[in-house]
């Protein structure tokens, strides 16, 4: 199902109801204020983790209030963030209709057999292995999708409105993947009107009531390219899968877009656009290990999709199973980078000694944009990896809150160490918090529970995710210790 961040989201399944299952984010990583005493010093600048701030700025503050007030300023961007991707997932933003209309050179009895659930040719598409009618307007789909337990996902529908060669409009009644909750309030009308031309103009609508702009913004492009191929297999009888955004050479564009787009925060000179290429990376390599972990629960297959701003999304190839794939496949995000993080600290300590100044800040702004973003996806939010993770480790409310608690301590002293204000750490854990309960259970729950985790998988899970939080927070305050 596939999974969102920005910068990381991890879902296991194609079909993206189960997308927007978990989501993390990552906090564009903010530069470190070190004086250099050097050249720069002699011609009126100071250099701040590689950026240069002109002297006129440098004589009204000091190295340390410089080196907060870039800190304060990413904290600035982490809440803004913070509220984009509340609008975007978890905002209640009422019934939404998307629709899609085309002309399509047909005619229209060659077009209903392809759009009609009871027609020769519904299964154009391959979405739709079989159909079975079971009644009046009602019926059986199974559909080319995987279940949790490798089967068919199969779906009942009604029909209703229907008008013979002209529309109808589609209910789902029943899906042995979902609860019946995802489908209650989902419609999908057709309409068909030939022209005089011999074509036939063609409207597909989806209405549903959602939580956030993200699934109505994905099911408006989603029946886009729905209405593109049925329009190309009506006219020529050939359907191709997939698409332009599926190339891998659209997904290398859309990170470097990723990237050009998050330029600016970090200063519109090339060491901001390192700093930019350096945290698409990360967000890359924190996607990596969300696909390996669904490659080893057994997945068939996996991929990764870019979102500019919003980050990535690692996709499996079936709903969850088990509530312990859910917690180490949102925990292999942060834990797989780990190991390039530690590997950054030991030779940046190991051989410092034959570094330049330069080359020993860049590593550690390294470090501390994949510390800041991973430790990021860490936080007990809801749809963030934290979150996931300690909801299938924790069974109860007080639990949760528990554990909650410390993991935002843990952000608290890292920020202080880091340099940031009290009141910037209260403020960006408040905001944590308050994001962590206005996303608690917005997500929709499978048909069958998933198989629950034994007390060794609980156990296990809790140690992995507590060693991932300390490794990357230590690495932050160390690298933030150094670079201040």
């Amino acid at each position: 199902m596939p999974r969102l961040h920005v910068f990381s989201w991890r879902v296991p399944s194609r079909l993206f109801a189960r997308q927007l299952q978990e989501l993390s984010i990552v906090y564009p990583a903010m530069s470190s204020a070190k004086a250099d005493g050097g050249q720069n010093a002699r011609i009126g600048k100071t250099v701040v983790a590689g950026f240069s701030i002109p002297k006129a700025v440098n004589a009204m503050v000091s190295p340390n209030v410089t080196g907060a007030f870039l800190v304060l300023g990413s904290a600035g961007l982490l809440v803004f963030v913070v509220c984009l991707l509340w609008l975007v997932l978890s905002a209640p933003v009422g019934r939404i209709t998307v629709s899609r209309s085309v002309n399509i050179a047909a005619e229209r009895d060659r077009i209903w057999s392809a759009v009609y659930p009871f027609g020769p040719d519904f299964g154009w598409n391959g979405a739709a292995v079989s159909v079975t009618q079971t009644g009046k307007g009602t019926g059986r789909v199974v559909t080319s999708h995987i279940g949790r337990d490798d089967a068919p996902i199969e779906r009942s529908i009604e029909i209703s409105n229907e008008t013979p060669m002209d529309g109808f409009t589609l209910h789902y009644t029943d899906d042995t993947s979902l609860a019946q909750s995802f489908w209650e309030n989902y419609r999908m009308d057709v309409r068909l009107e030939p022209k005089d031309n011999g074509t036939t103009d063609v409207v597909l609508a989806e209405t549903d009531r959602y939580r956030g702009l993200a699934f109505p913004i994905y099911r408006f492009f989603a029946l886009r390219r729905q209405a593109r191929k049925l329009q190309t297999w009506a006219e020529t009888g050939r359907f191709r899968p997939g698409g332009l955004f599926d190339h891998p050479a659209t997904q290398f564009g859309m990170a470097v877009l990723s990237a050009l787009i998050i330029w600016p925060f970090f200063g519109l000179n090339a060491n901001g656009l390192f700093l930019a290429i350096t945290l698409t990376t990360v967000v890359g390599m924190h996607e990596l290990g969300h696909l390996a972990a669904f490659r080893i629960a057994g997945h068939k297959s996996v991929r990764m999709v870019f979102l500019p701003l919003l980050g990535g999304i690692a996709m499996g190839g079936r709903p969850y199973d088990k509530r312990f794939e859910v917690g180490f496949a949102a925990l292999m995000g942060a834990g797989f980078s780990a190991f390039p993080v530690a590997m950054l600290i030991w030779a940046s300590m190991e051989h410092q000694p034959g570094m330049t100044e330069p080359q020993y800040r860049t590593v550690l702004i390294v470090i501390m944009i994949a510390a800041f973003f991973n430790l990021g996806n860490l936080m007990p939010v809801w749809k963030f990896d934290g979150g996931q993770v300690l909801r299938q480790i924790f069974r109860s409310a007080w639990g949760m809150a528990g554990a909650s608690f410390a993991v935002l301590a843990v952000l608290v002293v890292v920020g202080r160490v880091a340099g940031l204000p009290w009141s910037a750490m209260v403020v960006a854990a408040s905001v944590l918090a308050f994001l962590g309960v206005v996303t608690a259970r917005t997500s929709h729950e499978p048909k069958t529970a998933l198989t629950p985790m034994s007390d060794s998988e609980r156990v296990a899970l809790g140690l992995a995710f507590a060693s991932v939080v300390a490794i990357h927070a230590l690495a932050l305050a160390w690298a933030a210790r150094q670079l201040f």
